[in-house]
């Protein structure tokens, strides 16, 4: 359920109320079901400032036709003083015009809730689990880990003002193959500051100089006790030692980003507590897994294949082509095995779950997905679980694509791009576009002073603003709402672009899509750049008229509270809303 306090939620009460009113007289049956009904703003603004579609949905359960249960609502509604015109269209929707006083008002509720402006109670407290990142602890975050970054911080931020308590969670996979690399490396780097020449980086070892501060730490914690020491003796010593390091620059990383996270699980830590024995045996007890042989790979000879009776998981049940193991031969688990596990935990304290992954793990959703499903169920509550996918990021400069290599340890950190073009254009951009589509990050592009650049052209409307304001103050002329009933076309424009804002941010939410704030942003600084360019052709248009402090004290009054709406966005992009370029 929406905040009564704004515009669109105010009208959808007051089209519920006229329903109510008619399942009293009798034209519609009592307790119909009313969710399906919609009010919202036309595509074509042409056709008024609200539609709804309540007597084409409920014309049917009425046992009428929808223009005929049309005609009853509006009937009603032409009542209501807000409310100056309603219109049936096509089939049996319903436009509505509504009043100057009700955007005024609208307007008034922008500057009175100001930073609360938008927040909604439609979480209605569930708790939602947030996962993203989650990248492996083997060396500083780079280019590939950042866009899931922003896109699951982001969509945190948005859920927490729709009204759900988050938990924003990093899984760390300190328990992989990757971590026995990660600890010979570093053991390696180790040697060497202890004054050994280790010469060229062996073959799939982690090459970078990322390791040599670890390797040194190393040196100065341990002494030369395991420079010569058989690898059964440090290996786990150096697994836990590197990996806390690389979490250390990983987080710090992540903070240039304006990004923390309330909760770093460890996949180490879950496997010690046994919480992968735990998922295995109730998915026995439930028929979901069984021993079986795994059908040979199709398509290519493998030399040393042979038979391994394995536990799998009935994913085939799902919808997967195969079912899959949990666990390898050697007995450790695989890594759906731990996933299962580590879902488990997570939605022993979650109403719902939120993964933000890479796309290259989309053949994995369908069997998670269906694994969550059967072990939520297990705990009594179907907890929804949903996967974002998200693309890589093409780095260019000047249309040029950036080679990198997380392996050579020759890459473009996060801290890289940081400190060229600032938190800020890097947050923004990767909300430019929907997660699942690709990007290019163009270096030269991202910092271009042009309507082209969303960054800079959302930036400059808020900055725009605060200089107005700046310059009226310095005139002695205060923003006051004592005459806002002398704004008309096109200041009304500008506030019926603004009040989409509550809406959008449920829509956002409920789809699980911040970028829908970036774009409504881009479109809400586009129509106050536009309303503020009048003024170059016809001085009466302008915000401040030396001629008429009233009408500028309202007119100032209007930009504020778009300036407001512009930093609630902002705020839930995690992008500061800058007073001065």
């Amino acid at each position: 359920m929406s905040d009564m306090n704004t515009l669109h939620a105010a009208f959808a009460a007051k089209v519920d109320a006229v329903l109510s009113t008619l399942e009293a007289e009798g034209v519609l049956p009592a307790g119909i079901e009313r969710k399906n009904v919609t009010v919202e703003p036309p595509r074509d603004p042409g056709h008024g400032d609200l539609a709804t579609n309540a007597a084409m949905v409920l014309a049917k359960q009425a046992a009428t036709n929808p223009r005929a249960l049309a005609e009853k609502l509006v009937e009603h509604l032409v009542r209501d003083p807000d409310i100056t015109a309603a219109e049936i269209a096509g089939p049996g929707f319903i436009n509505l015009r509504l009043s100057d006083a009700a955007w005024l008002g609208e307007l008034e509720a922008i500057a009175a809730l100001a930073a609360e402006y938008g927040r909604s109670t439609m979480g209605a407290g569930k708790r939602v689990n947030v996962e993203y990142v989650s990248a492996n602890p083997t060396g500083p975050m780079h280019m590939g880990h950042c866009r899931g970054a922003v896109v699951g911080d982001a969509l945190a931020s948005l859920l927490e003002f729709a009204g759900h308590p988050v938990t924003r969670e990093y899984y760390v996979n300190d328990a992989g193959g990757q971590v026995d690399t990660l600890a010979r490396s570093a053991h390696l780097r180790y040697r060497e500051a202890l004054g050994e020449d280790i010469g060229d980086i062996p073959e799939g070892y982690y090459p970078g100089d990322y390791l040599k501060p670890v390797g040194q730490a190393a040196a100065a914690e341990f002494g030369d006790r395991f420079k010569d020491a058989p690898e059964s003796e440090w290996l786990d010593i150096f697994k836990a030692f590197a990996a806390e390091r690389m979490m250390d620059m990983i987080r710090a990383d992540l903070k240039l980003l304006g990004i923390n996270h309330d909760v770093f699980a460890s996949e180490a830590a879950l496997q010690a507590a046994g919480k992968p024995e735990e998922a295995e045996a109730w998915l026995r007890e439930h028929d979901l897994v069984y021993d079986g042989v795994l059908e040979q790979p199709k398509g290519k000879v493998v030399e040393d294949w042979e038979p391994v009776e394995l536990p799998l998981f009935r994913s085939t049940k799902f919808g997967d082509d195969q079912d899959r193991p949990i666990k390898k031969s050697d007995g450790k688990w695989t890594y759906f095995g731990a996933d299962l596990a580590y879902h488990m935990q997570k939605a022993e304290d979650a109403d719902a779950l939120i993964d933000i992954w890479g796309a290259d793990h989309a053949g994995t959703v369908k069997r998670i997905k269906a694994a969550v499903a059967a072990l939520s169920e297990g705990q009594g509550k179907p907890i929804p679980f949903d996967v974002k996918l998200v693309q890589m990021v093409q780095l260019m400069r000047a249309g040029e694509p950036v080679k990198m290599s997380k392996r050579s340890g020759n890459f473009i950190t996060i801290a890289d791009m940081v400190e060229e073009v600032g938190k800020d254009v890097v947050r923004f951009t990767m909300l430019t576009r929907k997660p699942e589509a690709q990007m290019d990050f163009d270096f030269a592009k991202v910092v271009e002073a042009s309507k082209d650049n969303p960054v800079f052209y959302v930036q400059y409307a808020h900055a725009r603003i605060h200089s107005t304001l700046r310059k009226a103050k310095a005139e002695g002329i205060e923003p006051s709402d004592a005459a806002i009933e002398r704004l008309g076309e096109p200041e009304l424009g500008l506030v019926k672009q603004a009040a989409q804002f509550p809406r959008i941010v449920e829509a956002a939410a409920a789809a699980r899509e911040p970028h829908r704030i970036a774009f409504f942003l881009y479109d809400l600084a586009s129509a106050f750049h536009s309303f503020y360019n009048l003024g170059n052709d016809d001085p009466s248009k302008r915000v401040i008229l030396a001629q008429d402090a009233e009408l500028s004290a309202a007119r100032l009054f209007l930009v504020g509270a778009i300036g407001q709406v512009i930093r609630n966005g902002l705020t839930l992009l995690g992008v500061e809303a800058v007073e001065e370029m």
